[in-house]
């Protein structure tokens, strides 16, 4: 499974009964790395509770348009400007509509406006509202607009129908939305990369070394994986995760990472010195 490693996810929550599917889907990304925070419609708030999804989440749930916590209470703006990818799940008829007329009436709307991150809706309602040809001419105009569609799928709904208009499962989209940051640039490729402090040590209780963090070594590492790459991460002593499905080497003298780098480049085609 892909990582959305040190992502920044906004998922906006409207009002229909796959709300309820948005706990799990927030649960998902998280999971995959991703930092979450989430956006609810009034009508949302009517089929799952605001704390559900700040547990999952670790953040307060946001719905209202004027937020006198943000700076100049503009805290659509900022979370607008927050995220990398804004995903609606469920996204009702309605909130469909509201997209295509630009409204932003909510904090929903507004963020839709303001936002410069990659839109991604998961759509969910009847199979008859699926079909009608408002909703079908909706559609249209959000794939025009480079609005990313993700289902719905087909079966058993809420009112007894069977038909298109299921909401994705959310461990599909949260795999869909990790794709989207996968370039495949580096597809194949061997990378090593060094990260993190090294100590050498005066007795066996001091120690002399620096305050490299890691952190960029490890976004690089994590950047590489997206792209495709086998990444080989040559770590010193540090509290970071380790990105997924990257090999990582412990060390903790510059001489033990001088080994393993020399070690790890046998086979590599690029090195990097984080």
């Amino acid at each position: 499974m892909s990582s959305l490693y040190n992502k920044r996810i906004l998922v906006g929550v409207t009002g229909g009964i796959a709300a309820y599917k948005s706990a799990e889907l927030v649960r998902c990304l998280a999971n995959l790395g991703a930092d979450v925070r989430v956006i609810m419609t009034s009508s949302a708030m009517e089929f799952i509770r605001p704390l559900t999804l700040q547990a999952l989440s670790g953040h307060p749930v946001h719905s209202a348009l004027v937020d006198s916590d943000a700076e100049a209470g503009m805290g659509h703006i900022e979370l607008a400007r927050w995220a990398d990818v804004f995903l609606i799940a469920p996204a009702t008829a309605h909130c469909i509509a509201d997209l295509v007329h630009g409204k932003a009436a909510s904090l929903l709307g507004a963020v839709y406006l303001a936002t410069p991150a990659q839109v991604v809706i998961a759509p969910a309602m009847n199979q008859g509202m699926w079909y009608h040809p408002a909703n079908v001419a909706n559609m249209a105009v959000l794939k025009q607009r480079d609005v990313k569609v993700i289902g719905p799928t087909s079966g058993l709904q809420a009112c007894g129908d069977v038909g298109l208009g299921r909401m994705e499962a959310p461990l599909e989209i949260a795999e869909r939305i990790a794709e989207h940051f996968s370039t495949g640039i580096l597809q194949g490729k061997q990378l090593i990369i060094t990260a993190g402090p090294t100590r050498e040590a005066i007795d066996p209780v001091r120690y002399i070394s620096n305050r490299s963090s890691g952190k960029m070594g490890y976004a690089l590492a994590s950047a590489a994986l997206d792209a495709g790459a086998h990444v080989t991460l040559v770590s010193g002593p540090v509290s970071l995760s380790t990105p997924e499905h990257c090999v990582v080497k412990q060390v903790e003298s510059a001489a033990d990472m001088h080994r393993a780098v020399l070690h790890a480049c046998e086979t590599a085609d690029i090195f990097i010195a984080a």
